[in-house]
């Protein structure tokens, strides 16, 4: 099981908890900050999905006119996770 707490950068949410199994299976996201509905739903949609696949599907995603948002902030997140085995 690997763990990382992230602080997001440019967005409302304020910290991201992310937790994967040894197959790099994502298992807990918890987004804290942030508006409620969209990190809750961002959260479940990606339980059970493999890290690399919720970062290709993320990465890059901005909120409005902001360079990035809390879903493409999630992947770096995801990012740092991979990097726990390295």
């Amino acid at each position: 099981m690997k763990t990382v707490e992230y602080k997001p950068q440019g967005v409302c949410s304020q910290k991201m908890i992310v937790e994967c199994d040894d197959q790099d299976v994502i298992t807990k996201v918890q987004i804290v900050g942030g508006c409620p509905g969209n990190t809750l739903g961002v959260s479940k949609l990606c339980i059970g999905k493999k890290v690399d696949e919720v970062i290709d599907l993320l990465e890059g995603v901005k909120c409005g006119m902001r360079p990035t948002s809390c879903p493409d902030q999630l992947s770096k997140a995801l990012k740092q996770l991979k990097k726990i085995d390295e």
